[in-house]
């Protein structure tokens, strides 16, 4: 059976609360869906999310890539801009260091035997993707890899219309931390529109 899993760097805890405020700022009255909570759907930056076969087991790969990578205890990560991506989709858009890059690397190879290869075709539709954003698709099921990746915590999705407008305004309603810190990798249950539904495992980037 397909379970659909993701890998992601979890906010500390004061600037998860930062996120799930910026969401409802953002948002106004429109909304964007899901809602971030700290209880539910919580915010994260996705290093990797996709279809998997029943042969992972979260905990004993989370902590494969942690200890493969030497990692500092948080990472902090430059806030570049509120955007939109199609198809209705608006992000907060942090920056991609070569540590970030160097992770996902790490995570794509840990769990490559494990994807659902079968399943890469069936998660979305990719006509409205930029050629490097296809071609990660086809190669791992996901839109952000490699070349393509683009680091971001995601605020939520509506209509592509409402997902400009929202942009747009974004700089005078909501008040933005310029840096991010994460302390923490998760293995999540994607839940709507890709949320971190539910913890499977949880590790901090580096055990005390």
């Amino acid at each position: 059976m397909t379970r659909w899993l993701g890998v992601a760097l979890l906010p500390r805890s004061d600037h998860q609360r930062s996120a799930i405020r910026v969401q409802r700022e953002v948002a106004g009255d429109d909304g964007l869906q899901p809602m971030l909570t700290s209880r539910g759907n919580l915010p994260h930056a996705t290093v990797y999310q996709g279809p998997f076969l029943d042969s992972v087991v979260p905990g004993r790969e989370l902590d494969r890539i942690r200890t493969a990578l030497t990692l500092p205890r948080e990472i902090r990560l430059t806030f570049t801009g509120i955007v939109h991506q199609p198809v209705g989709w608006v992000f907060l858009s942090l920056e991609r260091p070569p540590l970030l890059e160097k992770l996902q690397e790490v995570v794509l190879a840990a769990l490559a035997p494990h994807l659902d290869r079968r399943a890469f075709g069936e998660s979305e539709d990719t006509s409205g993707y930029a050629d490097g954003e296809r071609a990660s698709h086809a190669r791992y099921g996901y839109r952000y890899t490699g070349e393509a990746y683009a680091p971001h915590i995601t605020l939520g999705r509506t209509g592509e219309d409402a997902a400009r407008s929202l942009v747009r305004a974004a700089d005078a309603r909501a008040s933005v931390p310029g840096s991010w810190v994460f302390d923490r990798l998760s293995f999540y249950v994607m839940g709507e529109h890709g949320a971190h539904a539910q913890t499977l495992a949880e590790e901090a980037l580096r055990r005390a």
